[in-house]
């Protein structure tokens, strides 16, 4: 009996470090031998064969090298990484920042200074309100509107991907990803009168209805026309203070007018 409960006890005790130490059934797929940013045109020798198991299905993936020369990364990849379908661009897809642009949409290029691209803070990948400023029909007050929501940074200056380390980079020329009806009121706003940019939290992504305002406004009070024959200046009461809170680089400080 004693014997018969030793072999017994044995058994389960070797199954079960058996399971531990026994690697699961596993293929091979192209993966990145080095850490590739986006828009590289893939090499053979940028590419290498991992280990994955086979009970965790990864949609896209390919078994052979062959498959994926030639092809350009849409996003950064790190070494060792399993390349898949959705992270390459389509086929016959031009190199650098046209990969980038999805099918309908347009690349815009918007010279910019320190103060409208937000003291250096706009990065590939940020998300901005395009603000114009001008005088309508020529008339004596300025006007202020924003004439599109939620638009996406594709590049600041050369780099098409953001700053690692976070800090500001002012440039010269920001490229905007939008479709092409804002891209023609984007020229015509830029025609028209001052451009600045309105950086957005990058999760909001909802659009507001946003009314111009005019100077006329911020003065205190609206000149309205009397319905009478014999028209009048009706000025409005004086509304209450106005407070802004101004970022340069670091400092905060607020304005009240």
């Amino acid at each position: 009996m004693a014997l018969f409960i030793s072999l017994v006890a044995t058994y389960f005790l070797y199954s079960r470090i058996k399971r531990q130490f026994t690697k699961p059934a596993s293929h091979q797929v192209v993966a990145t031998a080095i850490p590739l940013e986006a828009g590289t045109l893939l090499a053979a020798d940028q590419l290498t064969l991992v280990e994955w198991p086979t009970n965790l299905p990864l949609e896209g993936a390919f078994s052979k090298a062959d498959e994926v020369v030639g092809r350009i990364l849409v996003t950064p990849i790190p070494a060792k990484e399993p390349i898949r379908e959705q992270l390459l661009a389509a086929p016959g897809a031009a190199i650098g920042l046209t990969a980038k642009i999805p099918d309908g949409m347009r690349a815009v290029a918007v010279v910019t200074n320190e103060v409208n691209n937000v003291s250096g803070f706009l990065f590939p990948g940020s998300h901005v309100d395009v603000v114009v400023t001008f005088r309508a029909d020529n008339g004596k007050d300025p006007m202020t509107t924003t004439v599109l929501q939620d638009i996406q940074v594709l590049s600041t200056g050369e780099r098409l991907q953001p700053e690692p380390s976070g800090k500001p980079q002012n440039v010269k020329v920001v490229t905007l990803l939008m479709s092409p009806d804002d891209a023609q009121k984007l020229m015509l706003a830029s025609n028209q009168g001052t451009v600045q940019f309105v950086l957005r939290n990058g999760t909001d992504q909802v659009a507001t209805d946003q009314k111009p305002i005019v100077l006329r406004q911020l003065q205190g009070g609206v000149v309205v026309a009397a319905p009478s024959r014999a028209p009048r200046a009706v000025t409005t009461s004086q509304p209450s203070q106005y407070e802004v809170e101004v970022f340069d680089g670091t400092k905060k400080s607020v304005a009240k007018f």
